[in-house]
């Protein structure tokens, strides 16, 4: 016979159990099925599904609260592997600004020229992208309070090396709604180093960057570790471009840089205040 004490034991170890059970389970199918059908698109580009499973593209997303009739603003889309998922994905019910950088820059001018070239041109499947511009002196990025969300992914090391990172998150918390939510993923600084101001090798600390969001008015909400690389030492010589995808070694210890793997990165999730 069982006694009240063992009775109780069993009891809490049951429910512990189906908690347990019941948060695996919210969280295995907490992904919008519609940001599913996105990232599984065949329109993708295989060079960008491929980096999917260290990206964990879905997953992020839902980790950043995105919704289908959000207002959001991508800074800095880069090649556009976000772009071709937010795009489709807020077409139908929602509104996307993407703040591209500032002319000047031979590189970013090109990468902005390439992806003008491919997500302006489709309509039918990205919606209507407003282009705004996040650069020195251009940080009107949405209409103030606006957004629901604010995502930048590996860029805040530029803006640093710019020397307008304090004026970009600025932007960010301006162009928010009250208890908008402003999305980082960042490339990682070691923690026994002093943070280069201009970041040169491309790595920020995660601390850092923190007080730079709070410096901004932000409040953080919210961390994950699903980017994290151990691996990722980084001492590399180039900084953290000697990694994939960059690899700019070449055929240089090619091999040995493809198995450390894409950076360590932190991913923090900050709100505007409500109040």
């Amino acid at each position: 016979m069982l006694t009240r004490l063992t009775f109780m034991s069993l009891l809490a170890a049951t429910l512990v159990a189906l908690a347990d059970g019941a948060t695996a389970l919210a969280a295995a199918g907490h992904v919008d099925p519609a940001l599913s059908a996105a990232v599984a698109s065949p329109m993708r580009l295989p060079a960008a599904v491929a980096r999917d499973p260290v990206r964990h593209p879905a997953e992020e997303l839902t980790f950043f609260r995105l919704a289908p009739t959000q207002t959001v603003v991508e800074l800095w889309p880069g090649g556009g592997y976000w772009t071709d998922i937010l795009g489709p994905y807020l077409a139908p019910h929602g509104h996307f600004y993407a703040a591209l950088p500032a002319a000047g820059d031979t590189d970013e001018d090109s990468l902005a020229a390439k992806w003008r070239t491919r997500f302006t041109a489709q309509p039918e499947r990205y919606g209507t992208i407003v282009q705004t511009t996040l650069g020195p002196d251009q940080f009107d990025i949405a209409p103030p309070g606006s957004a629901d969300l604010v995502l930048t992914f590996r860029n805040l090391h530029n803006w640093m090396d710019g020397a307008y990172a304090p004026q970009a998150l600025a932007a960010c918390f301006r162009a928010l709604k009250p208890g908008g939510i402003f999305g980082v993923e960042e490339h990682r600084g070691r923690t026994d180093r002093p943070q280069d101001p201009k970041a040169k090798n491309g790595y920020v600390r995660q601390d850092y960057t923190i007080a730079l969001a709070k410096q901004a008015g932000f409040e953080l909400i919210a961390s994950s570790e699903m980017l994290a690389n151990p691996r990722d030492t980084k001492d590399w010589v180039d900084g953290v471009w000697t990694l994939p995808p960059t690899l700019s070694q070449g055929e240089k210890d090619r091999d040995r840089y493809i198995a450390v793997g894409e950076a360590d990165n932190f991913v923090l999730k900050f709100r505007k205040p409500r109040h």
